[in-house]
């Protein structure tokens, strides 16, 4: 098992850096988008990291071209419609592969720890398949806006499918846990 706080990342302005040097011991990582239907998640996930920070707690946003290829800017872009758009503070990083078999390390790891995500992904792929998209198959991430809590010892504590939003009570009540750890 590789460590995930140790796993190699850019952020979003070119820098090399860790999970590890987020500042969060309890870290919420989400694979983000400009253009889905989900998109307005940026700002409940912006009102977690403030709610939370001060506690040891950290969402991290990793923008994937991925699915339908919506997150097609630049990182420039992409930083640029976060600030001006939700003011996003949470540290965001560089694109990623979030599946398949070009998928980031980070990804790998993340998923080989939770395979499951909790919400009911299978009702979500099936909206997908009525919009005539093809959705992954688990244990893939499903779509944009998936979200893997780690926990303070650095392991996956939790998977959310895209459809939970990061202020629905199964998230909150999985953060406090964690946080309380």
């Amino acid at each position: 098992m590789t460590a995930l706080r140790d796993i190699e990342l850019t952020t979003i302005t070119g820098e090399a850096t860790t999970l590890g040097a987020t500042g969060g011991d309890v870290t919420l990582v989400v694979n983000v988008a400009s253009k889905c239907g989900l998109t307005p998640q940026y700002s409940a996930l912006e009102e977690l990291h403030r709610r939370f920070a001060d506690r040891g707690f950290s969402v991290c946003g990793f923008p994937a071209n991925d699915f339908a290829g919506q997150e097609p800017g630049t990182e420039a872009e992409i930083a640029e419609f976060c600030s001006v758009t939700y003011d996003v503070t949470f540290p965001m990083f560089a694109k990623v592969v979030a599946t398949g078999e070009d998928r980031h390390p980070l990804y790998s790891e993340l998923i080989a720890q939770q395979p499951e995500a909790a919400g009911d992904p299978e009702s979500y792929r099936e909206r997908l398949r009525g919009f005539g998209l093809t959705p992954t198959e688990a244990p893939e991430v499903l779509w944009n806006f998936e979200k893997f809590l780690i926990g303070r010892d650095g392991s996956v504590v939790a998977r959310f499918a895209p459809q939970v939003t990061p202020d629905d009570p199964m998230v909150i009540s999985a953060i406090e846990a964690a946080l309380s750890a």
